[in-house]
């Protein structure tokens, strides 16, 4: 009998003890469980932190780059404005030249003063070391100089002769049409080798040539500003010589019959 009571006693005590273990399992889990949920929680929280963070981040990385295209867009315009302040200011120097240009072809009657007048504006505005001005003798139909600069590189050229038709220098006489070398003005200067011929016209009547045979050394090329000072001499320039021309003419006559009339009066 005793020996059955203790049996029972002691598998009694196992299942207490299997209890207790599995209540301490049970508790066991328990804390794991909630431990878990608090790592949730703080991942939660982590994750959604790093969300906000990311879409912050893509905010302010979408604001970067827009503000960037907004500076680039504004480095354009100044780009852009800086280049035509540049063309506006060279413009308006432009303009400057081509007025001083046309004030003085026009400032005086005298013919030789005019000569020099075009003689100034092709060194100083055109840059042209070596070059002659040619006028049209009405009585043999030739073109002959009657200014130059460069006879050192072009001794020939104070005595040139040009008639119509024939060479560069004759083709834009007959043809009213100026005549430009193509390319870099890196060859040598001849009489029919010319970098410009412009013909000197009053309307479609052709008086006489501006004949450009080399630039100043550091020249390497007509400008903008060259074409347009070009145009200028083969009509201004053209009807400021002819005009100088007929006054002097006019002047030399009224000095002759002026003369005349004095000897017959003291006669």
């Amino acid at each position: 009998m005793r020996t059955l009571t203790t049996n029972l006693h002691q598998r009694a005590q196992r299942l207490v003890d299997v209890l207790n273990t599995g209540r301490e399992f049970v508790e066991e889990m328990l804390r794991e469980n909630e431990s878990l949920h608090r790592n949730v929680a703080i991942l939660e929280k982590s994750v959604s932190s790093y969300q906000s963070q990311k879409e912050q981040f893509q905010t302010e990385n979408g604001e970067r780059e827009k503000t960037i295209a907004r500076l680039k867009r504004v480095e354009g315009e100044n780009r852009e404005f800086a280049e035509r302040f540049v063309e506006m200011e060279q413009q308006n120097s432009n303009l400057a030249n081509l007025y001083v240009a046309s004030h003085q072809l026009h400032s005086t009657l005298d013919f030789n003063e005019v000569l020099q007048n075009v003689h100034e504006i092709v060194i100083n505005f055109i840059g042209s070391e070596c070059f002659a001005i040619l006028l049209l003798d009405e009585e043999t139909g030739e073109l002959r100089t009657i200014a130059s600069e460069g006879s050192s590189v072009l001794p020939e050229i104070a005595g040139l002769v040009v008639r119509a038709g024939e060479g560069k220098l004759g083709k834009a006489a007959s043809s009213g049409e100026s005549y430009f070398a193509k390319g870099a003005f890196d060859g040598q200067a001849g009489i029919d080798n010319p970098l410009a011929v412009v013909p000197l016209k009053i309307k479609e009547k052709i008086i006489g040539l501006l004949v450009i045979y080399q630039l100043l050394q550091q020249k390497r090329a007509f400008s903008a500003t060259d074409y347009e000072l070009f145009s200028l001499l083969a009509g201004q320039a053209a009807t400021a010589i002819f005009s100088a021309r007929l006054y002097s003419d006019a002047e030399r006559k009224l000095n002759t019959i002026q003369g005349f009339l004095e000897s017959l009066t003291t006669a």
